[in-house]
Order: C-alpha cells, then sequence, then structure tokens
C-alpha cells in the first residue's frame, strides 16, 4: 500500500472513531463555550481591540493543547504494535497531522463564531482575519502533534511537552498576534505578507522535523 493511501485509511480511521464516541467533539465544544462565557462575566465587554485579539488566541491556544495532547496517549500499546505491523511512521505521523489539523480547523470556527457573538466583533479584514485563524489551526495542530508523538515516547512527561512546545508556540503566537492585528485594523493585505510567509515556513519546517524525528521514535 502506497503511503497516500496508508494515510488517507488512517485519517479515515481516526474520523469514524471520533464519529462513534463524539469524545473531542463534545470536550472541545464545552470548554471553549464555558471559557468564552467565564471571560464574558469577568469582563463583560471587551472595547480593546487588542485585548480582544490576544484573548481570542489564549482561548484557542489551551483549547488546541486540550484537544490535541492526547493524539497518541488514547492509542494503546496493542493498537500501536498493530499499527507497527502494517503501516510505516511516516504514515501515521502524517495521518496525525491531518487529523489533528481538520479538528483545529473545527475547534477554531467554534471558538471564533462563539466569541464574535458574545463580545462585540471589531475586525476590520475578516477575510484577513479568517486566513489568520486558519494558519493558526494548521500551525497549532503541526506543533502540538509533533511535540505530542515524541512526548509519547519518554511516557508521556507532560513536563516533556511543555519544554519541547514552548520554543516553538511562543514565536507563533508572536506573528500569528500581529497577522491578527493587522487584519483587526483593516490595513493593506500586502503588509501581513511576511507574517503569512513565516506562518507557512514554520508548518513546512514542523511538518519535514516530524517526517525525519518520527521514525526513530518509532522503531522504539
Amino acid at each position: 500500500m502506497s503511503l497516500l493511501k496508508e494515510v488517507k485509511t488512517l485519517v479515515h480511521k481516526d474520523l469514524i472513531l471520533e464519529w462513534r464516541s463524539k469524545h473531542a467533539i463534545n470536550s472541545i465544544f464545552l470548554y471553549v463555550v464555558s471559557t468564552v462565557f467565564v471571560c464574558y462575566q469577568a469582563f463583560k465587554t471587551v472595547d480593546d481591540t487588542l485585548m480582544w485579539n490576544a484573548l481570542f488566541w489564549i482561548i484557542l491556544l489551551f483549547a488546541s493543547i486540550n484537544a490535541i495532547s492526547r493524539s497518541f496517549v488514547q492509542e494503546s500499546q496493542y493498537r500501536q504494535l498493530y499499527y507497527y505491523s502494517i503501516t510505516g511512521p511516516k504514515a501515521i505521523i502524517l495521518s496525525k497531522i491531518i487529523y489533528n489539523t481538520i479538528l483545529m480547523v473545527f475547534l477554531s470556527l467554534i471558538a471564533y463564531f462563539t466569541y464574535s457573538v458574545i463580545f462585540k466583533n471589531p475586525v476590520g479584514d475578516a477575510f484577513l482575519y479568517f486566513i489568520a485563524v486558519l494558519l493558526g489551526s494548521i500551525s497549532f495542530a503541526t506543533v502540538f502533534t509533533m511535540v505530542s508523538g515524541i512526548s509519547s515516547k519518554t511516557g508521556n512527561n507532560s513536563t516533556i511537552m511543555a519544554i519541547l512546545a514552548f520554543p516553538v508556540i511562543i514565536p507563533l503566537l508572536i506573528v500569528l498576534i500581529k497577522l491578527s492585528n493587522n487584519a483587526l485594523q483593516g490595513l493593506d493585505r500586502g503588509i501581513s505578507f511576511g507574517e503569512i510567509a513565516v506562518l507557512i515556513a514554520i508548518n513546512v519546517i514542523t511538518i519535514t522535523i516530524s517526517l525525519l524525528l518520527f521514525p526513530y521514535l518509532w522503531r522504539d
């Protein structure tokens, strides 16, 4: 079976399992709605656009950690052994990245619309902000999937996950906040091409590192 077919089969398997249990979707939906509601009770209104933007990305960041951190934990040792016998490590990590990207895009759309309904939406360029949310979703998915894969091979140590994710997430958040601020202010889209290119480069580098590193971890 080719790599593409293996990835497609594994992604389909994850989607079917999630559709049957709906554990991740329900827990994410509850987390996002409850977090936004708590923020509303605390602030009532957010008039400062910079605070509105920062608060949104904080909510999305922690929601993504809850959604993706257990990507490999939920796989039992017996199931991993079965995967080891029928497929390769590259297909495993790629399928997890694709599945988590789909999950994160869905999560981000729920978070954005819920956040916009409860708090007044001050976005000046809705399309550019949507691009920022989309790139942020993909970036969170690729980074946390890679870190989750590494952490799963070190006894699912949450400390290892935090240490590995911190150097990547901080610059990623800085670029995302800058790009989304440009969208909030309705600036010319040409100004934001640099930030978009940086986000795309981060995703390409993260996926490449995952494909190079995970096969060595998979052997253990």
